[in-house]
């Protein structure tokens, strides 16, 4: 189980690690200065949960690297994917700021909470939902 975790953190940390490096340019951005009070605020909660995530997503690797030899895998595997997991909701959560805080920023338009709230859902389905039912459906009782 510790291999396949870590695979599946190795994806996860990629997608984390480019998000919360492109988030942390935009305040270096002349476009950044122009943005209202409340885009600023939701940048900075933005930045904060993109940094929570990687490091909710890096964590087991120090974990393994920490506990190696030590006689402990069960315990380290279920510590890292409460750590996986928690990763990928707080990613879940900074995907979802990034993409609100952009098409904020991208148009004045009263459809983008909907917009948005489409793509939370897609995301649930994709990344909960579909995997809750298939363990559901394809696990002996």
């Amino acid at each position: 189980m510790w291999q396949e975790l870590i695979q599946e953190v190795r994806v996860a940390q990629m997608g984390v690690q480019i998000l919360f490096g492109f988030l942390l340019t935009v305040v270096f951005t002349s476009k950044y200065a122009e943005l209202s009070d409340a885009d600023q605020k939701l940048y900075i909660v933005t930045v904060v949960l993109g940094a929570c995530a990687t490091g909710a997503l890096i964590g087991p690797v120090s974990l393994h690297r920490l506990v190696s030899g030590r006689r402990v895998k069960p315990q380290a595997v279920r510590w890292a994917s409460r750590l996986t997991m928690l990763g990928l909701l707080l990613l879940l959560a900074t995907t979802t700021a990034s993409l609100l805080l952009i098409l904020r920023v991208a148009t004045d338009d009263g459809f983008v909470p909907y917009l948005v709230a489409g793509v939370v859902a897609w995301y649930l389905l994709c990344w909960f939902a579909l995997p809750m039912w298939t363990r559901h459906r394809h696990t002996a009782p």
